[in-house]
């Protein structure tokens, strides 16, 4: 089976769960989480409500059974007000405690579960930068599922059996995948971006036949055939949505795939060439270096020292 686009960039950005944890505060607090820069934060509130404020976006208050991802490493702050006095996150909670609850203020007034991820390979920041500052998802019926992986992880770090921090880790992953994919099926209208153009079910096609078969000879008049749509349609929509043209983004994804065969070190640069689908070492070697900003052979040997 063809992977999805979703999960394609997943795989790129291979998300590995560093602290997985439960957060309990009380009274008034503020946090500013300045520990996002080449992370993933995803987190559920089970319990209470507080604000959430990330830069350039409008503060949200969520209530529980909301959720949210921050992907883009922008500085966020929560907290109980939105005037309260922050502190830094990173000088609040030790993250050595992976698999415990920690205790804020007393506790008592919120709780939320979830995880930060740590993202590999050198392509991740251009990934990141591509999804939205803030994914919320707010609690609905669809929720069932991403619920059951909350609870289940709310019982792992609650009873703290043998292998609890495992199993919570790879619960994480799940609720992560999960989010998104609510995300995905209700992007809010007006929003742009690469999640805006594949929940687009006209660019929803032109993404899926890239992603599935990223080395074909693809032409904005094949991609505007798959789309349904006329050349000046398809470029101009595509644009608006994702911010940049059709064939610009087939060549950037081409790029993320390609490096991540050069990291990998098993094909030569002509082999990895061929198989995004140029013709020649050379061809490909001046589209890398003008996407990544330095030669393919220069970016596998930084990928070696990663």
């Amino acid at each position: 089976m063809t992977p999805d686009p979703l999960s394609e960039v997943l795989a790129l950005l291979k998300p590995r769960s560093y602290i997985t944890a439960g957060f309990d505060a009380g009274g008034t607090w503020a946090l500013t989480l300045d520990d996002l820069a080449g992370r993933i934060k995803c987190y559920a509130v089970v319990r209470g409500g507080c604000w959430l404020q990330v830069d350039g976006v409008a503060p949200v208050r969520l209530a529980a059974g909301d959720c949210f991802v921050l992907p883009s490493g922008r500085e966020a702050r929560i907290g109980s007000a939105l005037d309260a006095e922050p502190h830094r996150a990173s000088e609040v909670l030790d993250p050595d405690r992976s698999g415990e609850v920690v205790t804020y203020k007393g506790g008592g007034d919120v709780f939320l579960v979830g995880s930060r991820f740590e993202v590999e390979g050198l392509t991740s920041g251009i990934l990141l930068r591509s999804m939205p500052p803030l994914i919320r998802i707010q609690a609905s019926e669809e929720q069932a599922r991403l619920r059951l992986y909350i609870d289940l992880m709310m019982e792992e770090l609650r009873e703290a059996r043998a292998g609890s921090v495992s199993v919570s880790q790879n619960l994480s992953h799940m609720i992560l995948a999960q989010a998104l994919r609510l995300y995905l099926a209700n992007v809010p209208m007006g929003d742009a971006g690469w999640f805006a153009a594949l929940a687009d079910p006209r660019l929803g096609r032109v993404m899926a036949a890239i992603h599935g078969a990223p080395s074909r000879n693809w032409t904005l008049t094949g991609l505007a055939r798959v789309a349904g749509m006329s050349r000046s349609g398809l470029a101009q929509h595509f644009a608006s949505r994702v911010g940049e043209a059709p064939i610009a983004y087939l060549t950037r994804w081409r790029m993320m795939l390609a490096a991540r065969r050069l990291t990998d070190g098993h094909e030569t640069v002509e082999q990895v060439a061929v198989a995004v689908g140029y013709g020649s070492e050379q061809a490909f070697s001046t589209a890398f270096k003008r996407v990544m900003g330095c030669a393919p052979r220069q970016y596998a040997r930084m990928g070696a020292l990663v």
